[in-house]
């Protein structure tokens, strides 16, 4: 039965009010057939709107939270209190996981106004160094073909199916390299990825030639006044704490099956709330490519609607690595 799990808060006014009386057509579907597709049909349009309804007040509190931890910790590093060094990882932590901040704003569900939207993946992915215009196409190609073997565009580099691979995959290293490539094509004018439209490319030439033009000016700025702030506040941070997102991510598909059915194709990892709240919801992954249009904050409410029909899930990312770890060659 699509229900809210029994003894669950209320969510708002929604109580799934017209689900049941669509019960009775997808309770006739076999097992196999009750896809995410079956499960959102059968939301009433009141249902569905409480579900998708944007707010400000969620993203703007989850935001502040977020980079408020980060300049926190950036302050401590920069002042040198005793064994600062130890903070170092932590504020890459911090920093590196603005990716699931990126994503969120780059499908415009974090905030209800655009511009707040489009201030935060612009900050964020100037932090972690993947421009937002650039990866909100190649996300969006990964929505509508995810884990197609031919047509996915995280598919372009292979999981890891060695020891070798996968240190190498959760050293960063792909990621750095990668990115730089994508960057310098982009500036160039020569990248020719088929998930970015003729009309996108004037638009992701000009992230590139800014992006760089300001990193570069960072540099020559820290150079001018022999200054080391930005090197142990952020970019020794990114470097150690970019291996924390290489293993949350490779969660999200990694030996999934190559169907169709979001709720099988894709991963809801269980974690702790710490976990959920620094990666913006992202944890409950499967839901979100189940119904891309709910945002951050209702996730938890939509996995209670979804939950007895996931296929893929696993009880924690420690526990997903020492699996995947275990078929390694």
């Amino acid at each position: 039965m699509i229900s809210p799990k029994a003894g669950a808060p209320p969510f708002g006014i929604m109580v799934l009010r017209d689900t049941a009386a669509k019960i009775a057509r997808i309770a006739g579907m076999s097992a196999d057939q009750i896809d995410h597709r079956a499960i959102i049909a059968s939301l009433s349009t009141s249902d569905r709107a409480l579900l998708t309804g944007l707010t400000n007040r969620d993203g703007i509190l989850r935001a502040a939270l977020h980079f408020g931890a980060i300049l926190v910790v950036a302050a401590a590093i920069l002042v040198g209190i005793p064994f600062w060094p130890l903070l170092l990882p932590l504020e890459g932590i911090l920093i590196v996981f603005l990716f699931t901040a990126m994503h969120e704003t780059i499908h415009g569900t974090a905030f209800r106004s655009a511009w707040l939207n489009r201030a935060v993946s612009t900050i964020s992915g100037f932090l972690i160094f993947i421009p937002p215009v650039w990866f909100r196409y190649f996300h969006f190609a990964h929505h509508r073909h995810t884990h197609d073997p031919d047509n996915d565009p995280e598919l372009m580099s292979r999981k890891p199916e060695t020891v070798a691979q996968y240190a190498l995959y959760l050293s960063g290293i792909p990621l750095w390299t990668g990115m730089t490539k994508v960057m310098a094509a982009n500036a160039a004018g020569i990248a020719d990825e088929r998930y970015v439209p003729e009309k996108g490319k004037a638009k992701v030439r000009l992230e590139a030639r800014i992006t760089i033009a300001a990193y570069a000016a960072l540099a020559l700025v820290s150079v001018a006044f022999s200054s080391a702030a930005l090197l142990w506040a952020w970019i020794v941070p990114v470097l150690l704490g970019q291996p924390f997102l290489r293993a949350y991510l490779l969660a999200e598909h990694a030996r999934c099956p190559h169907v169709a059915n979001m709720l099988e194709n894709t991963r809801t990892t269980f974690t702790t709330v710490l976990v959920r709240l620094i990666a913006w919801n992202m944890p409950f992954h499967a839901e979100h490519h189940a119904y891309p249009a709910v945002p951050f904050h209702k996730l938890p409410r939509f996995h209670q609607v979804v939950a007895e029909h996931l296929r893929t899930t696993e009880r924690g990312y420690v526990t997903f690595h020492r699996k995947f770890a275990g078929g390694l060659r």
